[in-house]
This record gives C-alpha cells, structure tokens and sequence, in this order.
C-alpha cells in the first residue's frame, strides 16, 4: 500500500513496485484523480480513497482493510503550506504528516506481515519538537512546522520499531528520504515567488522524481534492520544511489519518541495495534 499514490514519489513508487508484480493499492485523497494515474500503472494496482487530514476517513478506511498486507509505505504529505487545519483541528501538516500515518499505521498492524516504510526528509536536520504546542496555535511558521513533522516521522519510525522488537514481532519499521527530488509537493506554499524559485529548483537543481522514489524502493525491498534510514547517496544527500544514512540526535532520542507517541496516541485517539500485531 502506498499513499499519496496519485502523482510524484507515491506514483513512481506504485508503478515500480507493480512493474515487479506486486498487488499495489494506492490510498488516495482524490479517488478520480487516482484512477486516471492508476491507468500509467501497470500490473495489479487498485485506488482506495483515504484522506489522512481525517481521523475518520483513515478509521474507515482501516476498518474495510481485509487479509495480509506486506508493506505500507508512508509517502503521502505537505510541506511549507499556509496554515491550514485537518477534519479534526490539528495543524495540517503535523496531520497530515505524522498523525495521519500514526494513525493509519497502527490501525493496520495487525495486518502487516512485513515491514512499514515512513517517508522522511533531510528537513529533518533543522526540525525541532515544539511538545508545548505541536499544532502552532502560536506564531505558526510553514517551514518549522514541516521540519517538526519530519522530524516526528523518524521519532514515529524509532518508537515503533522499538515496540515491534519488545513485542517479538518480525514486522520492520523502516524511514526514507528521496533527497531534492522535482515533485508537486514544492508548489503550495501559497507565495508566487516562493513557487517559482522552487520550480526553477525543480527544473535545474533536483533530481526526478523516479530517482527521488528509489530510496523508498530500496527501503520497502531490501533486508534492512529495523529502524533504518535510506536516502541519496550524494553531496548533502540531496541526489544520488540509495543507501543508509544518518540522522540527527534530536531524531535518534529515545525519550522523544517514546513522549511523541504517547501524545499521537491521546490526540488522534488511535492506541497501539501491537496487541495484535503478528510475531
């Protein structure tokens, strides 16, 4: 299962992962507009509307999940937008980003037979936890606020692999980042000119899309151990091979990540899937 299937990194990684004969169901926001990218797809590939902006769409979409599911892979997001709110009050990217995913990931565990893949950025490195007011009701700062959802993904992927280990499980909570990779994620800042210097940056410095999709390829294919992290290989990772790559202290704190899911848990509502989980 991808998210975020429709277009950019979620669409390469849906196309790739079917080209190689995998059943791949794409979790989208808009079904139609999924529809048409399935089409690029080949393979076994199916759209399911799911909007992770809404504690209810994901439950229900949760709930209607029957059978095995291998692989989840994360991918979906936004990034540096105007302030905006999910269904539920949350600040959108914070919503989007990680309690969606939080939500949705838990929720399916007991289904997961694998590994999960959660989809990070190097934006992470300058990211901080605002514990005091996760959701910017202050001084809200589209740049900080997306670096503090990125930077809870990673925390998101180090506490449930600890909790996967401690449960026995075999399931792999795994993180990647695709580096500087041209996708339409760097064109809703709701600033022109802020738009057009990033679609220059698309069109000169980044990386396409197809690369930027193969760190989470490789993170959702290959034997890694749990908690690994992949991205470019490259200058400041911002292009290049997929390989494991570091992350910052703030990123690698037990007690974070540990204190980060215990507020997702009480915010969205959604308690561990690890009491059912597979070992």
């Amino acid at each position: 299962m991808v998210t975020g299937a429709n277009s950019g990194l979620g669409l390469v990684t849906t196309r790739e992962l079917a080209r190689v004969g995998a059943r791949v169901v794409m979790a989208v926001r808009d079904v139609a507009k999924g529809e048409r990218a399935a089409r690029s797809a080949p393979g076994n590939v199916e759209v399911r509307h799911l909007d992770l902006a809404d504690l209810s769409s994901v439950r229900s979409f949760a709930a209607e999940w029957e059978g095995d599911l291998d692989v989840l892979i994360n991918n979906a997001g936004v990034m540096a937008i105007p302030r905006a709110t999910t269904a539920d009050g949350f600040e959108m990217q914070f919503g989007t980003n990680h309690l969606g995913h939080f939500a949705l990931t838990n929720l399916l565990l007991p289904h997961l037979t694998d590994r999960v893949v959660t989809v990070s950025s190097g934006e992470h490195r300058r990211g901080t936890m605002h514990f005091e007011d996760l959701n910017w009701a202050t001084d809200y700062q589209p740049w900080p606020a997306y670096r503090q959802s990125k930077l809870a993904n990673l925390l998101f992927v180090l506490e449930l692999q600890r909790r996967l280990t401690e449960a026995g499980s075999s399931v792999r909570s795994l993180a990647a980042h695709p580096g500087y990779a041209a996708t339409n994620l760097q064109s809703h800042s709701g600033k022109p000119l802020m738009d057009a210097f990033m679609k220059v940056g698309n069109k000169v410095l980044a990386q396409s899309d197809e690369n930027g999709a193969l760190p989470s390829l490789f993170a959702a294919s290959q034997d890694l151990p749990g908690a690994s992290y992949v991205g470019p290989d490259g200058p400041l990772e911002m292009r290049g091979k997929p390989a494991l790559v570091g992350r910052t202290a703030k990123a690698s704190d037990p007690e974070a990540a540990k204190r980060l899911w215990t507020i997702s848990s009480e915010l969205t509502g959604v308690t561990s899937g690890l009491t059912r989980v597979r070992a």
